[in-house]
């Protein structure tokens, strides 16, 4: 039998999208609060320098260098979750695909192709894979686990085409998916960043005075204090 008097196991957040930018100072934000971080991205160097980080955080991680548009992939990731942890606590999902601005008529089709495969159907299929294992935990009364996801609401505005199309739909799977969990869980949570110094703003706003932006540490910690008191 368990030890009634051994210490609780850390609470496990999955973030997707967690080798730079907002995905990045999320994990660390929540590593410095306790919880265990599974980080997901393409970028193995990217990981390893987060792990770095958060080890100096006296946090831990664990790193899982992965593309999420690989069905098998997204699966074995949620099967490994299953098997090592029996549920999940926390999904963040900050991976996205960013084509360059453009006027839609000059949209490169395999940058449209790849902005669908994973802010649209790599997403969905998390959403199946990923729900039952928000919901594992949520047994003798307690809550079920939370994903969150970020809005961006630059759909419709000129040369967003193919990002803000698929931004937007991502939203709205995620919009359906609260509703769908309102009473049977997993919370979902939609939030809205502040604008903040990361590549990809870079790449949309060049020139931009980017002191006036928001810090991603001090914003990261500002949308985790958002979802208290579930996280």
């Amino acid at each position: 039998m368990p030890d009634p008097h051994a210490p609780a196991a850390a609470p496990l957040a999955l973030v997707t999208g967690a080798s730079r930018g907002l995905g990045a100072a999320l994990a660390r934000a929540l590593a410095g609060r306790g919880w265990h971080v599974l980080a997901v991205a393409r970028s193995q160097g990217g990981l390893e320098e987060l792990d770095d980080r958060i080890r100096a955080l006296g946090g831990a991680a664990t790193l899982a260098p992965l593309d999420l548009t690989d069905e098998g992939a997204a699966r074995g990731l949620a099967g490994a979750i299953l098997d090592r942890w029996g549920r999940l606590d926390l999904w963040v999902h900050a991976a996205i695909h960013a084509p360059a601005l453009a006027p839609l008529d000059h949209a490169d089709p395999r940058e449209m192709a790849r902005a669908i495969d994973l802010n649209v159907t790599a997403t969905a299929r998390l959403v199946s894979l990923l729900g039952p294992l928000l919901r594992a935990g949520a047994g003798e009364g307690a809550r079920p686990g939370r994903a969150v996801f970020f809005d961006d609401p630059v759909a419709g505005k000129p040369f967003h085409g193919a990002y803000g199309a698929t931004k937007a739909a991502q939203i709205a799977l995620a919009r359906s998916w609260q509703a769908e969990g309102a009473r049977i869980g997993p919370e979902v949570a939609i939030l809205t960043p502040r604008p903040m110094p990361t590549a990809l703003r870079a790449r949309f706003h060049p020139g931009e005075d980017r002191a006036r932006l928001a810090d991603p540490d001090a914003e990261a910690l500002r949308l985790i204090d958002l979802l208290a008191p579930a996280g």
